[in-house]
């Protein structure tokens, strides 16, 4: 028994395409309220991507300089964090009788 398969008009893919580029949703979560698979989604994702030329812009030099200084601002934050941690595993142990 197989089941039919379901035809989506283009407009329809488009749209879904459109949501996921231009929203912070993700493929899995479009394709789930649509009742479409993900990887059916991910596919025309890629396709309308190659169509339209991209719908992302580069990154320009302020933007790249932004990036890394919260990238190295990050590491940073983490090396903080990682040090807190120990600190406060050692005088946890320290405080035991």
């Amino acid at each position: 028994m197989s089941a039919s398969r379901r035809r989506f008009s283009q407009e329809f893919k488009d749209e879904l395409c459109q949501e996921v580029i231009t929203t912070s949703k993700t493929i899995k979560d479009v394709a789930v309220a649509y009742g479409v698979g993900p990887e059916t989604l991910r596919n025309w994702v890629n396709k309308y991507r190659e169509t339209h030329g991209g719908t992302e812009t580069e990154v320009t030099l302020d933007e790249r300089a932004r990036l890394k200084e919260l990238e190295r601002e990050n590491s940073e934050l983490r090396a903080e964090t990682a040090f807190l941690k120990k600190a406060a595993a050692y005088f946890a142990r320290e405080q035991r009788p």
